[in-house]
């Protein structure tokens, strides 16, 4: 009777385990936290990509929870748009806009730093939001061209780290700082169709992980998220892009700037967010690599196939052959 008892037990906690594992929309260690609110009260945040998408959230979001916010993207009419749509301690008034062009260069970047200390009566920046991305339409790893190549490297990877070397130092001479980094799915796992993508976030990953690691005990911290795919509002502009967000499961914007706000108040290095198939590439790819790239070997050129043809490509059915949901 007690042996039944504890199988049936044991058996309750694995289904348990099991239904959260495939419902989840993130890794186990930032499921189980919540939103600390101190960590951004009265502190200086500054986001890049802030005019749309998930940084436009992210502002919505940090405003509301009390943070001094400074908002860049390229269109300053954009930004003044989201500025007036935020609510807290210090927005919309006290939101500062900076117009930024991460493809500007270093001298252009160094005077963004420059101004981005002076607000607040030179409060300083404690956190350095990294959210600004280029995206382009899934493709072969060889249809890309030199252009679009060196736009997405400039963007991605150029242009966060040269941001970040600037802003380094006055971190260090005020003993505090943190980057939380808005890396992808497509820099843990391969990504057929989005090859240049994936590259640059795993150069992303790479620095940010080496960077925490060297000033880590100066004060930097480092937060690396890595979402897979997410529901923004231009995501469903059509009904060809409805109909597709139905069959990918996505996890919704608010939703991913919740968790990673929840992943910098308490300094996790690294965390995921995505429903599954994605979450569970990742940790197969993580803890079992040799099954983990043969799957996406099976998958990889069905899945080009799928993007050239405007199907899922995050369906299971890849597996088997068939290139649309």
């Amino acid at each position: 009777m007690l042996t039944i008892i504890i199988i049936s037990i044991l058996l309750s906690i694995f289904i348990t385990i099991l239904f959260k594992f495939i419902t989840a929309d993130g890794d186990f260690t930032l499921l189980s936290k919540r939103v600390k609110r101190d960590k951004f009260e009265d502190k200086v945040v500054w986001i890049t990509g802030a005019s749309r998408g998930i940084g436009e959230i992210l502002s919505k979001q940090l405003a509301s929870l009390g943070a001094k916010l400074i908002i860049s993207a390229r269109s300053e009419a954009e930004l003044e748009r989201v500025k007036k749509q935020l609510a807290g301690k210090y927005a919309p008034q006290q939101v500062m806009v900076l117009p930024l062009d991460l493809a500007s260069g270093e001298d252009a970047l160094k005077e963004a730093v420059q101004e981005a200390e002076s607000f607040f009566d030179g409060a300083g920046v404690d956190y350095m939001i990294h959210n600004a991305a280029y995206e382009r339409p899934k493709s072969s790893a060889v249809d890309v061209s030199e252009e679009s190549l060196k736009a997405a490297f400039e963007v991605n990877v150029l242009g966060p780290i040269c941001l970040t070397r600037l802003l380094v130092p006055f971190m260090l001479d005020r003993g505090r700082g943190h980057f939380v980094v808005m890396s992808s799915a497509a820099g843990k796992t391969p990504a057929p169709g989005q090859a240049v993508y994936s590259a640059t976030k795993y150069a992303l990953n790479g620095y940010f992980h080496t960077l925490r690691s060297e000033f880590c005990r100066k004060g930097i911290n480092v937060t690396i998220v890595c979402p897979g795919p997410i529901k923004t509002s231009s995501a469903s502009a059509t009904s060809n892009s409805q109909e597709k967000e139905l069959a990918e499961k996505r996890v919704s914007s608010q939703r991913c700037a919740e968790l990673t706000i929840i992943a910098a108040s308490h300094g996790l290095k690294e965390v995921w967010i995505s429903y599954q198939p994605v979450l569970a590439v990742m940790y197969l790819l993580q803890y079992m690599p040799s099954i983990g790239f043969w799957l996406m070997d099976k998958i990889g050129a069905r899945r080009v196939e799928a993007a050239t043809q405007k199907g899922n490509t995050y369906s299971l059915s890849l597996l088997f052959g068939n290139k649309r949901a």
